[in-house]
């Protein structure tokens, strides 16, 4: 049953287009076919990094967003979205209007809203109206994102969060990387398949030996996350 993943989160900052970028390297070394949308037209992240597999699409026009749905039916594949910072107003006016939860139903999709947060209070208020606004039909996956907070108590004991349960959410936790490769990896340009594996300069900048083993380290727990939601028992 092939997927449509909305990496969201709404707030700036939160690490949404790292975890998109963890999701397309995850989907590549797993040997999964998948096509990507990169919503953030200013910023562009999985264009920059991952420009083979991704395109942009602007979800305040209809006939772009078009794309993520009929893409996901059309081609068999998974879809990954990179949702910008302050879309869900255009993303939630396009999925009702379009009728892309029944949609999906009747494809055999599964929509599935990934929710990417820091730890703070305004991540939680944001999953409270989301939650609000599709409630049950969709599938939810809450990241806790590690490299973005480390106190997590608020959310943990939220109405929040007993309501995802309710809804039958995966929680999961995004591990932190160190800071400064996490920077250098961005300031390079590099794929994170490059910044773990990649030690010829003459192939492209390289991160330091232990910093590959750190990027590395990094997936392998990201990936086990993941694998709550993507393995093959899904």
């Amino acid at each position: 049953m092939n997927r449509i993943h909305f990496v969201g989160g709404e707030k700036g900052g939160v690490g949404k287009s790292v975890l998109a970028r963890v999701l397309a390297q995850y989907y590549i070394d797993r040997n999964k076919p998948f096509s990507a949308f990169d919503a953030d037209l200013s910023h562009g992240a999985l264009i920059r990094y991952y420009g083979d597999y991704s395109k942009p699409v602007d979800v305040s026009r209809f006939d772009s967003a078009d794309q993520i749905a009929e893409t996901c039916a059309e081609q068999g594949c998974d879809v990954l979205v990179d949702l910008a910072a302050q879309s869900a107003r255009n993303v939630d006016r396009w999925i009702a209007e379009s009728g892309l939860v029944e949609f999906a139903e009747e494809m055999g999709l599964v929509v599935t809203l990934w929710h990417v947060m820091d730890d703070g209070t305004d991540s939680v208020r944001l999953l409270e109206k989301t939650l609000d606004t599709y409630g049950p039909r969709p599938a939810y996956v809450i990241v806790r994102n590690h490299g973005r907070g480390s106190d997590f108590a608020f959310f943990n004991e939220s109405e929040a969060k007993a309501k995802a349960e309710a809804y039958g959410a995966t929680i999961i936790d995004l591990p932190e990387l160190h800071g400064a490769s996490m920077r250098k990896i961005d300031r390079i340009g590099a794929s994170l398949w490059a910044a773990a594996n990649n030690k010829d300069e003459a192939v492209g900048p390289t991160l330091g030996m232990l910093e590959r083993q750190r990027v590395r380290v990094w997936l392998s727990k990201a990936y086990g996350e993941l694998d709550r939601v993507l393995g093959e028992e899904q």
